[in-house]
């Protein structure tokens, strides 16, 4: 990326619903080992998405869900709990498939496992939701923090996401706020003069899994990472850009083989 950059990890209380989330971060930046005086102008605030959606109140108690017949099908079918599956097919655009599980579906233009709803980091019989609007949430968070610091920053929410044929999971940025979360290499020249045509960089995915490396995906209690050293990115941009189905390698060639797919039912 052209400089250096350090990523710090912030520990927090676990989170309830309610809970003053940027207090929370701006509070213990300023213990966090690294982070001598807290917050700083140019540093970009990283919020795990289930951190975020559990204390907006996106929490959901299985016990109080009803499954439709359409639940109880894909329960049977994928070996999944048909009340989560009730909560998947109403935070879902559409159930493409599935595996032994998980339910694969179409959300806000973007392929992902239960739409995206998170069991691991929530208590016994609960779900979380994903955040209702991540820009939204990025943008609140990001105006909060500065209030409370006077500092300019920038502000990602991200999850962790699978991709194609690869084992493991890595970061993406699903929330933006006062950043590039893409840029734009197109016109520019390669190591032998070859103009680039179709490259952007994803450097809010980028930063997303740098920001994974230290806030781990279980016991951690580490929902919030700072990141150091990126400031040329921070920028009045608000939004994750997402593109369209047909666009996508992957989604794309999904849908030349069965246009059916990724209709709305």
């Amino acid at each position: 990326m052209g400089s250096s950059f350090k990523v710090f990890g912030i520990k927090t209380k676990i989170l309830v619903p309610g809970d003053d989330i940027s207090r929370i971060i701006v509070d213990n930046a300023k213990v966090t080992e690294g982070l001598e005086g807290g917050i700083a102008d140019g540093d970009i605030v990283v919020l795990a998405e289930s951190a975020l959606a559990t204390a907006e109140g996106g929490i959901v108690t299985l016990s109080e869900i009803t499954p439709s017949e359409k639940a109880l099908e894909y329960g049977e079918k994928y070996r999944i709990d048909a009340r989560l599956a009730e909560v998947v097919i109403s935070e879902s655009d559409r159930v493409v498939g599935g595996i032994p599980g998980f339910l694969l579906c179409l959300k806000n233009g973007t392929l992902l496992p239960n739409a995206g709803i998170d069991a691991s980091n929530a208590p016994a019989g609960k779900v979380v939701k994903l955040p209702k609007d991540p820009d939204a949430s990025a943008e609140r968070v990001r105006k909060e923090i500065r209030q409370l610091t006077g500092r300019n920053i920038g502000v990602l929410v991200i999850d962790s996401r699978t991709h194609a044929m690869r084992l493991g999971c890595s970061g993406i940025a699903i929330g933006c706020s006062g950043m590039d979360a893409i840029t734009d290499e197109r016109g520019k020249r390669d190591l032998y003069g070859h103009e680039l045509e179709v490259t952007r960089r994803a450097i809010g995915d980028d930063i997303a899994s740098a920001a994974e490396l230290v806030l781990g995906e279980s016991n951690e209690c580490t929902p919030v990472a700072v990141v150091r050293g990126l400031s040329q990115f921070l920028s009045d941009n608000r939004g994750i850009e997402s593109i369209e189905p047909s666009e996508c390698l992957f989604m794309g060639t999904a849908m030349n083989a069965d246009s059916s797919l990724f209709n709305r039912e």
